[in-house]
């Protein structure tokens, strides 16, 4: 439980009606208040966890709403953080995103690499665009909202499968901006390729998703959010596709030219040379600028010593492009499927098998009021 009044608490713990064994499980240990389960009615719409939340938003109460997913371990005080923090700013200020740290790094090197990879998100990239007020591609969870300003844009767009992303923008284009906090939540990474790859393709999906819904109109939106916020969300949003599809190019260069040095300039064209130049730069800037903020990063966390899984994050990246392809596939066959990530949950007995959404009160000093969604 978080450290807040356990009577101003009001959990909601959603599942979907046709999984029976989860159903089960949140019943016998919700226990009554501050829980309640929410089951979601099956064919009221795509089966998604922004289709989830904003069928359990229905049944919220209080001003603020904050997610977690079913595997979060949020700080005790993260509650008590984002609400000095939202007292401290006006009501522009509508999301708080907590850092996700990674509690499973011993698990292989799949989630190591995920480790490194969250703490340059979270405690890096993110609190950096929130500084520079620019638009924030939200994490999916630990999210703290307005209740105002989620009712305002409209909610959750159920057919986006990274429902953070869109929303995000969306409350940047209503004029609210979002913020970072540093009590963390640790969460579990997937461990192996496979529950990796879906889980990636699935965000590489939502982002080519909220990019071309985003810039359908290019300049209404540079209207609604100004030059600045808008190539920030391209440099995030684009730039992340872009990144993943060009790195097997980038480093395909330096493989063919050590294997055969003068192949690639047997013709004398200065233009294949100086792509050939462009493409290394651009591969050995990529790796040091990771290196340096993974870093700085890890040491925020005191975990230093996972500086050292760096050295395959070649074929990480390598493992991104894979998902990117796999991603634009889907985008066309398949654009609403939500591939879910298992989550073998060993370290945290205790946990409910469900995500949880905890709400501050209308009035009053406490949080008051859940949803979840178990979808993730």
């Amino acid at each position: 439980m978080p450290d807040w009044p356990r009577d101003r608490l009001d959990i909601k713990l959603i599942v979907e009606e046709d999984d029976v064994a989860t159903r089960a499980a949140t019943t016998r240990l919700a226990g009554g208040a501050p829980y309640e389960v929410i089951v979601v009615p099956a064919g009221i719409g795509p089966r998604t966890k922004p289709m989830a939340l904003q069928y359990a938003m229905t049944f919220a109460r209080g001003a603020f709403v904050t997610i977690y997913d079913a595997e979060d371990r949020p700080h005790p005080g993260q509650l008590r953080e984002a609400y000095a923090t939202f007292q401290r700013h006006g009501k522009d200020l509508a999301c708080l995103q907590a850092p996700i740290v990674i509690d499973n790094t011993d698990a292989g090197l799949i989630a190591l690499l995920f480790a490194i990879e969250y703490a340059t998100v979270f405690d890096g990239i993110l609190p950096t665009l929130a500084r520079m007020r620019l638009p924030l591609p939200l994490g999916g969870t630990s999210n703290h909202f307005r209740r105002a300003a989620i009712d305002r844009i409209g909610g959750w767009d159920p057919y986006n499968v990274t429902e953070d992303a869109d929303l995000g923008i969306r409350l940047a284009r209503f004029g609210y901006r979002a913020a970072s906090i540093t009590l963390p939540t640790r969460e579990e990474a997937p461990a192996a390729i496979g529950p990796w790859m879906r889980q990636r393709t699935r965000w590489f999906k939502g982002w080519m998703q909220t990019w071309l819904v985003s810039s359908r109109h290019p300049v209404r939106l540079c209207r609604e959010i100004g030059i600045r916020q808008v190539a920030g969300f391209n440099l995030v949003g684009l730039g992340m596709i872009v990144s993943a599809l060009a790195h097997p190019v980038f480093l395909a260069t330096p493989i063919l030219v050590t294997s055969d040095p003068f192949a690639l300039w047997q013709d004398g064209d200065p233009v294949i040379a100086a792509m050939v130049g462009l493409n290394i730069f651009n591969l050995v800037a990529g790796y040091v600028a990771m290196a340096i903020l993974a870093r700085r990063c890890l040491a925020m966390r005191n975990r230093d010593w996972a500086i050292s899984a760096l050295v395959w994050l070649p074929l990480y990246w390598l493992l991104m492009g894979v998902a990117c392809l796999r991603a634009l596939g889907q985008l066309v066959r398949r654009p609403h499927y939500w591939e879910k990530t298992p989550h073998v949950g060993q370290r945290i007995a205790r946990r409910p098998p469900v995500s949880r959404v905890l709400r501050p009160a209308d009035s009053g000093p406490g949080w008051r009021g859940a949803s979840a969604s178990g979808l993730r």
